[in-house]
């Protein structure tokens, strides 16, 4: 971890309409920009960054006009910030919560809450998993909808779609699992030249 952050910033990581609950709680530092945390979510949830992301939140202002920081791209009809041109110190001074939504597909949104702000810890690389619950589901499979229809069908063998699911996914799926061990975090600034976007 760079030497001059002295702080860091704890995150709970949620992904909506899921029951029971998927989540993470991450620590970054207070040096990240919103690429950084939209990388570190990435590897925390165990998405595999192969679709479209906004960080999307109120405007503290009277107008309440909503932002998005991500990727824009030249369609928009909304002004979207480049992600990593904006640091989160700059908007979690303001607001302590934003919803992410990630594939604009399957529309996976997650509720990213600043939990508190701490001192970084002498020798802790960051940024770090700390605690979560329950496996990320798999990509392209439909959104939260598709996600407990997938479940439904691999846990019943009966069901006229069951073998095609099973070699669709690939792998056996335990959707209970979950441990922070198993979280690696890749290199923001790698993944933004490997994207193309610098």
């Amino acid at each position: 971890m760079d030497k001059k952050v002295k702080n860091v910033y704890q995150f709970k990581i949620t992904l909506k309409e899921s029951n029971p609950p998927i989540w993470r709680r991450i620590q970054v530092p207070e040096n990240y920009s919103f690429w950084d945390l939209h990388v570190a979510i990435q590897d925390a949830m165990g998405w595999y960054d192969c679709h479209l992301h906004e960080f999307r939140f109120k405007s503290p202002g009277e107008n309440g006009k909503e932002v998005c920081i991500g990727i824009p791209f030249e369609d928009d009809y909304e002004k979207v910030q480049k992600g990593w041109n904006v640091k989160i110190i700059t908007i979690f001074n303001l607001v302590d919560e934003t919803v992410y939504l990630y594939d604009f597909g399957d529309g996976w949104k997650h509720t990213v809450k600043l939990e508190k702000i701490l001192p970084s810890e002498p020798g802790t690389k960051y940024p770090v998993c700390i605690d979560g619950e329950r496996a990320c589901p798999p990509e392209d499979i439909g959104g939260i909808g598709g996600y407990y229809l997938l479940l439904e069908i691999l846990s019943n063998t009966k069901h006229p779609q069951h073998k095609d699911m099973k070699e669709w996914l690939g792998r056996k799926l335990y959707p209970d699992s979950f441990n922070c061990i198993d979280v690696k975090f890749d290199d923001p600034k790698k993944r933004l030249k490997l994207a193309g976007l610098v």
